[in-house]
């Protein structure tokens, strides 16, 4: 189980002009993401995937970097299994040694950002290598799933007021799902467009379909208000990312005023963003997203958190295959889980990097039975996709 090799690339794949959409991070032309590829001594292979950014709205060359010259080299030789030592060691740098003998964290100063989403991509693959060499799915590894089949709602919705009905519909048709997110904040311009759209999707699904939205962050904390209140009467199941994660104190006053659920955490990384999140009384819904929170090792961390604190946990996982398969176990596992994020934007960097089909079914999608991720990565594709 000693590591052998390890190997991240750039991986952009591109989309197809018809199926691209423009939100406030721009026209989505490209799906990108770091790959990472470990092998062990006798022949085991993880995968991983580390993220900084939205789609194709960030640039993965220092990411790549950092795992293939600064981390991988640590990694080599090390014993593949010791997942949360090899955690802890590339979190607290040259500390390691004296955090582990004090029992609590000594970080680098880089310990958020880049290097948590190297962290995430490498203990992801770790995973997949216990899982794999023990012959076992990882949700086994985490102490059993709690079912076969989990709830997944449609993630997409950027059409305009007089097309959006269709667009969600089409997602109900596609998949049979029960839940559906949209689109809004400043993509729209102003609160009240958003919340025609808002409106006009509720009277086009009827009532007895879960609705999010979902403003990446973009209103000030009186727009989310102006924006609540306009959509009052539409029965959010969720309002994703109000005002900017950066705003802990918006988000805490937004979440008193409304009673809209709050769901944030996919630009935060590690337990203790998370911690303080809680503690804050700022979310109902915590969203960390496996290649960036620091893999599943963190995740399900923070799953305990939220069920310590009485929240849920949906994952954010509009990601390449790796981090959509670890956010599945993740959600199989952790007692806090509810519900799956299914992109239904062009994802070719799920559904092109696994030989499988990714398919959800009246609703739902399977928990992977498979030793490890589950996931059957087609290196063809990363070969045919890397970015120099």
């Amino acid at each position: 189980m000693r590591i052998k090799s390890v190997q991240a690339r750039w991986v952009q794949i591109p989309i197809e002009a018809a199926r691209q959409h423009v939100s406030d991070f721009g026209r989505l032309q490209t799906f990108d993401a770091a790959i990472l590829r470990i092998e062990t001594e006798c022949g085991i292979v993880g995968w991983g995937e580390g993220k900084n950014a939205a789609g194709s709205a960030g640039d993965y060359a220092a990411l790549v970097h950092l795992l293939n010259r600064e981390f991988g080299p640590r990694l080599i030789g090390r014993d593949a299994s010791q997942i949360t030592q090899i955690w802890e060691d590339l979190y607290n740098g040259s500390r390691a040694v004296a955090s582990a003998a004090r029992g609590h964290p000594l970080p680098e100063l880089a310990r958020r950002g880049l290097t948590l989403a190297a962290i995430s991509a490498i203990d992801i693959a770790l995973w997949d290598i216990r899982g794999k060499s023990l012959d076992q799915p990882i949700w086994a590894l985490l102490g059993g799933r709690k079912t076969t089949h989990l709830p997944a709602y449609a993630s997409g919705g950027w059409a305009d007021a007089a097309g959006i009905g269709d667009q969600l519909q089409s997602y109900i048709d596609e998949g049979g799902f029960r839940a559906l997110k949209m689109r809004v904040g400043s993509m729209d311009g102003r609160p009240q467009v958003s919340a025609a759209r808002v409106q006009a999707a509720r009277k086009a699904i009827g009532p007895e379909v879960e609705l999010m939205v979902d403003a990446h962050g973009t209103y000030t904390v009186a727009e989310a208000k102006r924006f609540a209140h306009m959509v009052a009467d539409c029965d959010l199941a969720w309002f994703e990312e109000p005002v900017s994660a950066d705003d802990r104190a918006g988000l805490a006053e937004f979440r008193a005023f409304s009673h809209i659920p709050v769901a944030i955490g996919e630009s935060e990384c590690s337990r203790f963003d998370f911690a303080a999140l809680a503690a804050g009384r700022c979310a109902d819904i915590f969203q960390p997203d496996p290649a960036f929170c620091g893999g599943i090792t963190e995740a399900m961390r923070i799953a305990t958190i939220a069920s310590a604190f009485n929240l849920r946990l949906a994952p954010h996982l509009w990601a390449g295959a790796p981090c959509f398969f670890a956010g599945l176990h993740v959600l199989a596992a952790a007692p806090a889980g509810f519900i799956v994020e299914f992109s239904l934007g062009a994802n070719p960097m799920i559904h092109d990097l696994s030989r499988a089909p990714v398919r959800v079914v009246d609703g739902m999608i399977a928990v992977p039975e498979a030793p490890g991720l589950g996931l059957d990565i087609d290196p063809d594709m990363i070969a045919r996709f890397v970015k120099d």
